[in-house]
């Protein structure tokens, strides 16, 4: 009998637990001839930096890693410079390889990779292996560009041998023969043609010679077809998906990669122009060379390419490890670099730099709106950047006065036009932070959310992330006659071992394929769907991980209603639409996961992805049912 009794009550307490986790029916007003706002235009961008490999092993679509030799072991300690290479002998050959410092092909490349060869011949070459970024994606049927800069100590040590070779066959995939090495350093070009081979990663680069003697090599690239055929270009799918979330901007070139751990090591706009040969590279802050063949021009192309504008960061005389330089005269030729920084970008080609541009190909000027003035200023505890911001503004709007100038924290002594926030946050903590912006003084300067992530999930976002992601945008829509623009951090990981130094990160990749996290097509889904005005509405009842934005383009006779739940039982909406003619029907884009730790990888790339389906019976009022774990955006025919 007890235990009868025990089970009864478990039974009724399960099902009185049943009936309080059904969410209470929110009701959703929407009076869409009353415009509370516009949106902003520029509202949802991109953001990246050199983090997670994220530039040199993904993006830009060089393949031979640690190309300059200047590598450090891991730890940046020791001299290093081979890191990536190996020896290679071929049959009875004998050769050695070290670093040699005194010997490069520039005044910028001041060392290479010295090969001794002891004992070679036609048939038994020795030279170095490259083992690209964990690996080398060779595809069939398809040609890669290569180049090296070469010497040797004889006249007749040539020619070479380059080639892609499989890891695990060993079977040469693509060669070629390279005539032209000499006594003096010279690039050589060459080309590789696959045929019908295995798509795979796990291959390596090979560089031979025949003929005993020495040799220095430098600068070795191979690069596969890149997005729109750019010399010196980007990966085509990380590029698509770029395109796929509908950005309007780029912020460039990064944030710590602006700064640097110290001022030396800052991003040196100038030191990233013209040839190869001529970028000395520099030292990432996350532990790595950055090779800066993504340079200032690469960047700007970047961004034309996907056709969207510059948001450029100009270096503020702070870097992250805690140097910086006073305001005063000593500030001054920063100031003046980033004047040169924005002539370059947007100059006509009678200016100094604006004729640099031209002369590397671009003549035409890029269009410029923001520039921000610094990074993330907040930790300079010196107390800097008060001044350091006001000289940077004076002498930039005295030039350029059209420029949108954004402060990295608030200032007192002047009013930027922008201040950019960052906010890295759990699901939740979004969640509570939705009326953050509701009673922000519209008197002040205008928003940027510069950085943001949800940072659940590891190495890419899971399903919980997405909801916080989704559950945030909807409170930057709202809020869009303050907040200018956004962009999520960090946007690209190298999955390998290794590759991650930032979790929670929008897209994944190794060296063959790529994916994009829940949060990812979260954010592709708000970019997609974005009207010009935000319309009054309100909402009474529903649970507390209920959220929704909505905005009209009158134009288009669109409504774009987003609607988020993050709770684990289904939410339930009745929605009434004012103030126009609604149509019969709406399209209904869903981004659904079955628990909060559901997502995408490599190998299940499209495990949560968005969902097109049509809901009937729209009208002026209508009820809807938002599924568990979910975002969907409501596109509502109205005029």
């Amino acid at each position: 009998m007890l235990n009868r009794f025990k089970t009864g009550a478990a039974a009724l307490a399960l099902s009185a637990f049943s009936v309080a986790c059904v969410a209470q029916t929110a009701t959703l007003s929407i009076q869409l001839d009353k415009p509370l706002h516009g949106v902003s235009p520029s509202l949802y961008g991109l953001m990246t930096e050199e983090i997670n490999y994220s530039y040199d092993g993904g993006l830009y679509a060089e393949m031979v890693r640690n190309r300059t030799f200047q590598d450090r072991p891991f730890g940046g300690h020791g001299p290093g410079g081979m890191n990536h290479w190996n020896i290679e002998h071929f049959g009875n050959s004998m050769a050695s390889m070290v670093i040699d410092t005194d010997e490069g092909p520039s005044a910028a490349q001041q060392h290479s990779l010295a090969v001794t060869i002891t004992k070679a011949d036609s048939a038994n070459q020795a030279g170095v292996r490259n083992e690209g970024y964990w690996g080398m994606a060779v595809r069939p049927n398809t040609t890669y560009t290569g180049s090296l800069y070469a010497k040797a100590d004889s006249a007749g040590m040539g020619p070479l041998t380059v080639s892609l070779v499989s890891n695990n066959s060993g079977k040469t995939l693509a060669t070629t023969t390279v005539q032209g090495l000499a006594t003096e350093w010279k690039q050589l070009a060459f080309t590789l043609k696959t045929g019908e081979v295995e798509t795979s990663a796990e291959n390596h680069l090979v560089v031979t010679v025949g003929h005993a003697g020495k040799m220095w090599l430098s600068i070795v690239s191979l690069f596969p077809p890149t997005y729109k055929n750019r010399v010196n270009g980007n990966r085509p799918d990380l590029m698509e998906m770029m395109a796929a979330m509908h950005p309007t901007f780029l912020r460039l070139p990064g944030g710590n990669y602006l700064e640097g751990d110290q001022i030396d090591e800052r991003f040196d706009w100038k030191n990233t122009l013209g040839p190869l040969v001529d970028r000395p590279t520099h030292r990432s802050p996350w532990d790595y060379q950055s090779s800066d063949g993504l340079g200032l021009l690469e960047f700007l192309e970047w961004s034309e390419d996907l056709k969207i504008d510059t948001v450029l960061a100009v270096y503020a005389g702070y870097s992250l490890k805690g140097d910086y330089i006073a305001p005063g005269p000593a500030l001054n030729p920063f100031v003046d670099d980033a004047l040169d920084e924005i002539e370059f970008a947007t100059g006509a080609t009678s200016t100094k730099w604006g004729a640099v541009r031209a002369k590397l190909g671009h003549p035409a000027p890029f269009p410029v709106k923001y520039v921000e003035i610094g990074n993330e200023d907040w930790f300079d505890r010196s107390g800097s950047y008060e001044g350091r911001y006001t000289q940077f503004y004076k002498a930039i709007k005295a030039k350029y006065p059209q420029l949108q100038l954004i402060a990295t924290m608030p200032v007192k002594k002047i009013k930027p036009d922008v201040v950019d926030d960052h906010y890295y946050r759990r699901a939740d903590e979004f969640f509570a932070m939705v009326n953050h912006y509701d009673s922000v003084d519209r008197n002040g300067p205008k928003i940027f959310v510069g950085e943001w992530a949800t940072r659940e999930g590891s190495p890419t976002t899971n399903m919980g992330a997405a909801l916080g992601d989704a559950a945030w945008m909807t409170s930057m829509e709202r809020n869009s006659d303050l907040i200018v623009m956004a962009s999520y951090a960090p946007l690209f990981v190298n999955v390998n071992p290794g590759g991650m130094q930032w979790e929670s990160d929008l897209i994944g990749y190794d060296a063959i394929s790529s994916y994009g996290s829940p949060s990812y097509y979260a954010q592709a889904m708000f970019a997609e769907y974005l009207g010009t005005e935000v319309p009054a509405s309100s909402v009474a009842g529903g649970g507390d991980r209920f959220f929704y934005s909505v905005t009209k383009d009158a134009a288009k006779g669109k409504v774009y209603l987003k609607l988020v739940n993050a709770s684990s039982t289904p939410q339930a909406v009745d929605i009434g639409l004012n103030g126009a003619n609604v149509g019969g029907s709406a399209e209904v884009v869903s981004l659904t996961g079955t628990n909060l730790a559901e997502t995408n990888t490599l190998v299940a790339p499209k495990r949560v992805v968005p969902v097109r389906t049509t809901l009937s019976g729209v009208g002026a009022k209508f009820s809807h049912t938002v599924p568990a774990y979910s975002v969907q955006v409501l596109e509502i025919e109205a005029k």
